[in-house]
């Protein structure tokens, strides 16, 4: 794994979309004010190291209290527990022939990806066999809207959302600022 990757493990993301509603921010506006004059109380003696430490410190905690953390959306629904195990198992097969490239190891490799794969398949085959399920019950009892909902996503898959628009000269803005101000 690389450096910046085990960098994005390791920091905490913060739900900044609650920003947006005016009881959050005031109360991370109180919090951050307190956390603050309680650090002005505190010896300027200290090393400046120490002094970011305690800022990025109260930040964090206040943030987290008020905010709270950033879920991710689970893209592959079908996606649990017992596939992270067989991707751990995966995983390490694909270290063990690394630190051993016998043929033995190579096999064993090969093996665990057949099965893995083949597990994964099975798993997004029941998932799609339960949605089409669900269209079907949504189209018996009259369900339309679920049931063009449903469709849609299968039809369209994922669709990036494009925030970019011509302005009256026709270059193209992508900034939302200057969305707005058009």
């Amino acid at each position: 794994m690389g450096k910046q990757a085990a960098q994005r493990f390791d920091r905490q993301r913060f739900n900044l979309r609650k920003l947006n509603e005016l009881e959050v921010r005031k109360q991370y506006q109180i919090e951050i004010t307190n956390r603050f004059a309680a650090l002005e109380n505190l010896n300027d003696d200290e090393d400046i190291n120490r002094t970011w430490e305690n800022i990025k410190e109260n930040i964090q905690t206040s943030a987290k209290e008020s905010l709270g953390l950033h879920e991710l959306k689970q893209h592959k629904p079908w996606f649990d527990e017992e596939c992270l195990g067989f991707l751990d198992q995966r995983k390490h097969a694909k270290m063990q022939r690394m630190q051993d490239p016998s043929q033995k190891n190579v096999d064993n490799l090969n093996n665990v990806r057949r099965e893995v794969s083949r597990h994964f398949r099975n798993r997004k085959k029941a998932y799609l066999r339960a949605k089409i399920e669900e269209l079907g019950t949504n189209s018996k009892i009259k369900n339309i809207r679920d049931l063009y909902r449903g469709i849609n996503d299968f039809k369209k898959g994922y669709q990036p959302r494009c925030n970019i628009v011509k302005d009256e000269k026709g270059d193209l803005v992508a900034d939302s600022h200057s969305i707005v101000a058009r």
